[in-house]
C-alpha cells in the first residue's frame, strides 16, 4: 500500500515536472456558459456569461478601434433564419486612457455577460449561430475566438468548441494533458463569480496570477487639477478686479461683519453649487446609455466640435473678440441679486458666472472637454466642476474670512492679459488633441504624429516670443520691461519648444505622452531625416523583396514563407515577432526595448525579423481558407498566423518571440514574451545567435 502510495505521488511529481519542462502552452483564460430563454412566439434572448481568469481583461465592443481590438459578435447563420434586434448589450466596462494608443479604452476584469434578443423568421430554424472574436490580455495578449449555437426548439445552447487547459501563473502556463476544465466545472465557475464567489479556486485550484492591474482615473487628480484651473482663472481681467469689490460689499453691507462674512462664504458655496449643477444633466445621460461617455471619447463629430470650441475661446483669449453671455440674462440675474437674503446672494454668484464667462468660459471647456473625452464618465465631471468652482470661488471666501490680506493682492494692470493671452496659447494647443482624436478614429492621416508635434513647436515657439516682448495682442499694455516672473514663464515654455523638437526624428516625449498620436501613426518610421532617431550605426538597408520598414527603421516581412526564404539566402537567423496591430504591450517592447541602440543593431544587422500579426482581420483569398486541427475556420490574416503560433509553438501569447535557424526552423533557445527589461531581452537575443553561429 505504501509503495503504491508513493509510487503515485513520484507519478504526480514526474508529471508536473514534465508539465513545466515543456515550456508555456496554448491558454484561455475565459470560461464561457450561455444559455437561451423564449420571450414570445418567435423571439429568444440570447445570453452568454464569461468568467475572466485573475490578472486578464477582456476588451469590449465599444472600445476605441484605434486600441486594442474590439470585440465582434457575429451571427453565422442569420440571412433567411433570424433577425438580431438591437445592439449585443454587455456589462458596464472599466475604461482607461491608453498612452500607448492615445485612446481611452474599455475592458472587463474578472467576469462579463453578453446578451441578444433575435426574432426568428424561419420556422424550420433549429440553430442561432453565434462567434465571438475578443482579445484578452495580460502581459500577452491572446485573439480568442468562441462559437455558441442556441437551439431554439429544445431551448438548450452550447460552445461549439471546447478547451481543456488552464492557466496557472502568468511566468508559467501548465499542458493541455497536466490539468483540464470539465464542462462542469466550467458551468459551476460561473456561477461561483456570479454569485460573488472567489474566482481563484472557481476555475483551478493552483495559484493564481499576479494581475497586472490598471490604474483607475484618480479623482483627486481631477479634483486638484480643476482646483488649480478654477484659481488661475480669477487672475483675469474678467474676475480678478471683482474680488475686491465683491468682499468690500459683503463687509460694509451689513452692520455685523460676522454676517457679512458668512454671506461672502456662503457666496462662495453658491458657485461651487452652480458648477456643480452643470454636472447633473451627464448623470441622466449616462442612465439613460452607459457608453455615453465612451461615445464621446471616440465621436468624430464630437470632437470636431470641441476643436473647433477650444480654436474659437483660443482666438477670444488673443483678444480678437469677446464670448459673453446675453446681456438679457445677465440682467436679470442682477435684478434677482437685488432681492435681499441668500437668495439674493445665489443670484450674485450667479451674475459673476454669467459676466465673467468670456473668461472662465475657456477654461471650463476645457474641464469638460478633458473630463468628457476621457473613462471618467458622470461622477468624475462632478468632481471636476466642483474642483473648478471651489478653485474660483475660494478668493472670494479667504479674503472675506481675511480682509487684511487683500492689502497683498497685485493692482489690476496690463498683467491680467497677458495671462490670458497665456492661456489662450495653451488652449489652442489643447485643441489639436481634439482634431488628433477624430483623425486617428477616421484614419484620415491629415494629423500624423510629425504634423501634430510640429503644430505644437509653432504654439509654444510663438508663446515664447510673445512672452519675451517680441509682439503684442490688441488689449495688451505697452510693456517698457519684462517682468522676472514673465521671463522666466518665457525660458519654460522655450525649454518645452527645444524638447518637442527630437519628436520630429521620433523620440517617444514621455512629458506629454497621450496627447500626439502614438509613435506609429507617423507619416515616416523614419521621422524626418530618415533615420528615426534610431541610433543604430547602419542606418537603413536597402529593402529586400516583399519586405518593408517598420518601426526604428527595421526591416521586416509579414509573411513566414517569404522571410524563410530570404533568411536561407543570407544565411541569418529568424526572429519570429507574434505581434498585434493593437497590443499594447508589443508597443512597448518596440518602443522602450527595441530602441536600445544594442538591442536595435542587432534586430538590424544579425537577424532576419518576420512580424507577423495575430489580430489582423484582412480576409484571406478563398482557395487560402482552411480548417485547423480544432475545427476552426481560418479566414483571416490574423487567424493564419495566431493557428500558425498556436500549432508551430504551443502558445497564443502576443507579444511572443521565437528565434529559429532558417536551415531546418529548429528554435535557437526557448521562446519569451513580453520582455520589459533591455538586458535580459538583449541576453536572449544574443544567446540565441550564438547557437545559430554553432
Amino acid at each position: 500500500m505504501k509503495k503504491g502510495v508513493l509510487l503515485f505521488f513520484f507519478v504526480l511529481l514526474f508529471s508536473g515536472l514534465t508539465a513545466q519542462a515543456q515550456g508555456p502552452k496554448v491558454v484561455h483564460p475565459v470560461k464561457w456558459k450561455s444559455k437561451i430563454e423564449k420571450k414570445s412566439a418567435d423571439q429568444y434572448l440570447l445570453t452568454m456569461d464569461a468568467v475572466i481568469e485573475d490578472g486578464w481583461h477582456v476588451y469590449s465592443q465599444f472600445t476605441d478601434e484605434n486600441g486594442s481590438l474590439p470585440m465582434i459578435v457575429e451571427f453565422i447563420n442569420k440571412k433567411g433564419n433570424f433577425e438580431a434586434i438591437g445592439k449585443t448589450s454587455e456589462t458596464k466596462p472599466e475604461q482607461k486612457y491608453s498612452d500607448i494608443f492615445g485612446v481611452t479604452e474599455s475592458f472587463w476584469h474578472h467576469k462579463f455577460q453578453l446578451k441578444q434578443l433575435v426574432k426568428v423568421t424561419n420556422p424550420g430554424l433549429d440553430l442561432v449561430q453565434v462567434k465571438i472574436d475578443y482579445q484578452v490580455c495580460q502581459e500577452s495578449c491572446i485573439q480568442e475566438i468562441s462559437n455558441f449555437e442556441f437551439n431554439v426548439k429544445t431551448l438548450t445552447s452550447k460552445e461549439v468548441v471546447k478547451f481543456s487547459s488552464v492557466t496557472t501563473s502568468a511566468a508559467a502556463v501548465l499542458d493541455e494533458t497536466a490539468v483540464s476544465v470539465s464542462d462542469t466545472a466550467k458551468t459551476d465557475a460561473v456561477d461561483k463569480v456570479q454569485a460573488g464567489g472567489n474566482t481563484d479556486t472557481a476555475v483551478n485550484n493552483t495559484e493564481a496570477p499576479k494581475e497586472n492591474k490598471e490604474e483607475p482615473k484618480d479623482p483627486w487628480t481631477i479634483f486638484l487639477g480643476t482646483l488649480l484651473a478654477g484659481i488661475l482663472v480669477t487672475f483675469t481681467p474678467c474676475v480678478f478686479p471683482m474680488i475686491p469689490m465683491t468682499v468690500s460689499f459683503f463687509l460694509k453691507q451689513n452692520s455685523s461683519k460676522s454676517k457679512g462674512r458668512f454671506n461672502a462664504v456662503f457666496y462662495g458655496i453658491c458657485i461651487v453649487a452652480i458648477y456643480i449643477l452643470l454636472s447633473v444633466p451627464f448623470h441622466i445621460f449616462e442612465g439613460i446609455s452607459e457608453n455615453v461617455f465612451a461615445d464621446i471619447s471616440t465621436n468624430v463629430y464630437l470632437n470636431l466640435f470641441f476643436f473647433a470650441i477650444f480654436v474659437t475661446f483660443a482666438i477670444s483669449f488673443f483678444g480678437a473678440f469677446e464670448i459673453t453671455m446675453p446681456n438679457s440674462l445677465a440682467s436679470k440675474a442682477d435684478n434677482a441679486s437685488n432681492s435681499g437674503g441668500l437668495i439674493g446672494v445665489f443670484f450674485m454668484a450667479l451674475t459673476l458666472i454669467i459676466v465673467s464667462f468670456s473668461c472662465t468660459g475657456p477654461a471650463l471647456g476645457l474641464v469638460f472637454g478633458t473630463v468628457l473625452s476621457s473613462e471618467g464618465g458622470a461622477i468624475l465631471l462632478t468632481v471636476g466642476l466642483t474642483g473648478f468652482g471651489l478653485g474660483l470661488a475660494m478668493p472670494f471666501m479667504v479674503f472675506a474670512l481675511f480682509p487684511n490680506l487683500m492689502g497683498n493682492l497685485p493692482k489690476s494692470g496690463g498683467w491680467l492679459n497677458t495671462v490670458k493671452v497665456v492661456f489662450g496659447f495653451i488652449e489652442l494647443a489643447l485643441a489639436f488633441k481634439f482634431l488628433s482624436n477624430a483623425d486617428l478614429v477616421e484614419q484620415w492621416h491629415i494629423l500624423e504624429r510629425e504634423v501634430f508635434i510640429a503644430i505644437w513647436i509653432g504654439i509654444f515657439l510663438t508663446l515664447t516670443f510673445y512672452l519675451f516682448g517680441k509682439f503684442s495682442t490688441p488689449h495688451d499694455s505697452p510693456v517698457p520691461f519684462i517682468s522676472v516672473g514673465r521671463m522666466l514663464l518665457g525660458v519654460l515654455s522655450l525649454c518645452f519648444t527645444i524638447y518637442l523638437i527630437p519628436g520630429l526624428w521620433g523620440a517617444p516625449l514621455k512629458v506629454i505622452s497621450g496627447f500626439p498620436p502614438p509613435l506609429n501613426y507617423s507619416e515616416s518610421p523614419f521621422g524626418f531625416g530618415g533615420s528615426g532617431g534610431t541610433g543604430a550605426a547602419d542606418g537603413k538597408v536597402e529593402l529586400p523583396a516583399n519586405a518593408e520598414y517598420i518601426v526604428h527603421g527595421i526591416v521586416a516581412f509579414h509573411d513566414y514563407d517569404k522571410g524563410l526564404a530570404y533568411a536561407k539566402s543570407v544565411n541569418k537567423p529568424i526572429l519570429i515577432d507574434f505581434t498585434g496591430h493593437a497590443c499594447v504591450n508589443c508597443r512597448k517592447m518596440e518602443e522602450y526595448v527595441w530602441s536600445d541602440p544594442a538591442v536595435l543593431s542587432i534586430l538590424k544587422n544579425d537577424v532576419v525579423l518576420i512580424s507577423l500579426y495575430c489580430d489582423s482581420r484582412k480576409k484571406l483569398p478563398e482557395n487560402e481558407v482552411f480548417t485547423s486541427k480544432s475545427g476552426r475556420e481560418i479566414t483571416t490574416v490574423g487567424e493564419k498566423w495566431s493557428d500558425f503560433e498556436v500549432e508551430r509553438y504551443a502558445s497564443n501569447a502576443r507579444p511572443y518571440y521565437v528565434l529559429v535557424n532558417p536551415a531546418d526552423e529548429a528554435k535557437l533557445n526557448e521562446p519569451v514574451a513580453y520582455t520589459p527589461d533591455v538586458e535580459e531581452y538583449k541576453t536572449w537575443l544574443t544567446s540565441g545567435i550564438a547557437n545559430f553561429k554553432k
